[in-house]
């Protein structure tokens, strides 16, 4: 019941009508030009542009990068596009897949594998899933606890010869086992040579339980978003031993998540939360200011519950390892980017499936293509930058080099996924 008081006060819904015809006058007909021809005719079905469910429901995990869900609401970037977002703060990310499925939620703030585990039923019941947009780039961290550093565990190769003594096992956390932070950690071990499957033990545990695991001795290390890891810190019992943007940089991280059914059924409603997150993310990107305001309205209780200092400062992209290291991160958190960001890169879900495969979770190879192809709705996503006024890239795919030197362009995925040495 608390989260309900987060939303726009009920007088704030008045304006909407009025607000809401920004597509069904003559700024209707400009904004109609605006999106591309192969996607008018689904943009604004029966002649109406109107949203089907004025209120929408987005679960949310405590995290930094819940931050545009949860400014659409609170700056009321929603009321432009004849919409209420209700924010919903979930205790684990197994509960928003649980109610996504169910329609307790019409969508959320969720983990990129989490919706391709789903839509592939590796991740709990198979059903049909759709990624609506990405919520932001970078922010994530893996942290080691300081009973390893007492053991001189400082880095990749140290852990690495630590994890061969076989003096014990040791023990990582990640947050859902199809989800980004698993696959974050399995690639960065990997990279050092350790198999995360075979070398050391895995679990799983909500992002805000993280610190308080480690704390009472549960698990060694953890890959979890921000602020965990700089709250590890903070409190002494850890310190970050590399960042996700390190290992890729600028790689999507979440991304807003419903189901297939639920987009169907309301396109326009998908179409104008696009629209209202994409004006957040880019209100949140625009100033340092806008960033120190967004870190102390997610601090709150409500949402994240911690101290502002804990987000706000890699939320600017000052970072500091607990182990005297300070730097200016230029690729910390984004969540706009120009629409860099947002945009629903088909190889970006290609990419989850190929580390799916890589580590037994996928018996076959997909067909990637068209499994992502089916899950990133890009025709929504541009009738919703088309109402934003957001520019597209000029591919749907892109390309990268990873921490360990290996390119991913999309283009052979199969061959990309058996080709790690390091693999289930």
């Amino acid at each position: 019941m608390e989260d309900k008081k987060l939303a726009p006060p009920e007088a704030a819904v008045k304006p909407i009508l009025s607000r809401r015809n920004f597509v069904s006058t003559a700024l209707g007909a400009s904004l109609m030009t605006m999106v591309p021809p192969g996607v008018r005719s689904g943009a604004w079905a029966a002649g109406s542009d109107a949203p089907e469910k004025k209120e929408v429901r987005i679960g949310f995990i405590p995290l930094t990068d819940c931050a545009s869900v949860v400014m659409a609401a609170v700056n009321k970037f929603d009321e432009k596009y004849g919409i209420k977002i209700v924010p919903s703060k979930e205790a684990s990310w197994a509960s928003v897949r649980d109610k996504l499925v169910n329609g307790e939620l019409d969508a959320a703030h969720v983990l990129y594998g989490l919706i391709y585990g789903v839509q592939l039923g590796v991740g709990g019941p198979k059903k049909d899933m759709a990624a609506l947009m990405s919520l932001n780039n970078n922010g994530q961290a893996i942290s080691l606890s300081n009973q390893l550093k007492d053991k001189g565990a400082i880095d990749g190769p140290s852990l690495a010869k630590l994890v061969a003594k076989k003096e014990r096992e040791y023990t990582f956390a990640q947050t859902f086992p199809t989800g980004t932070h698993a696959m974050w950690l399995y690639y960065w071990l990997a990279a050092q040579g350790i198999n995360p499957l075979k070398d050391v033990k895995t679990i799983t545990v909500p992002p805000p339980q993280m610190v308080a695991n480690m704390r009472v001795g549960n698990m060694d290390g953890f890959c979890v978003g921000e602020p965990w890891n700089n709250r590890a810190i903070m409190d002494n019992i850890g310190f970050t031993v590399t960042t996700t943007q390190d290992i890729w940089t600028d790689h999507p991280e979440k991304v807003l998540g419903t189901t297939a059914d639920w987009v169907k059924q309301n396109p326009n409603t998908a179409r104008a939360v696009v629209a209202a997150i994409l004006d957040a993310g880019k209100w949140i990107d625009a100033s340092l200011a806008n960033k120190q305001k967004t870190a102390e309205i997610i601090a709150q209780k409500s949402y994240v519950n911690t101290d502002t200092d804990v987000i706000v400062a890699r939320m600017l992209g000052r970072y500091q390892n607990g182990l005297g290291k300070s730097w200016d991160d230029k690729n910390h958190m984004k969540f706009f980017n120009d629409g860099a960001v947002n945009f629903p890169y088909l190889s970006d879900g290609m990419w989850f499936m190929t580390q799916h495969k890589r580590w037994g979770l996928l018996k076959s190879h997909p067909d990637y293509l068209a499994v992502a192809r089916q899950v990133n709705r890009i025709d929504i996503y541009k009738q919703g930058a088309a109402a934003a006024g957001v520019t597209l890239p000029k591919s749907e795919m892109r390309t990268h080099k990873l921490i360990d030197g290996v390119v991913w362009d999309g283009k052979d995925p199969a061959k990309y996924a058996d080709g790690f040495k390091v693999k289930a």
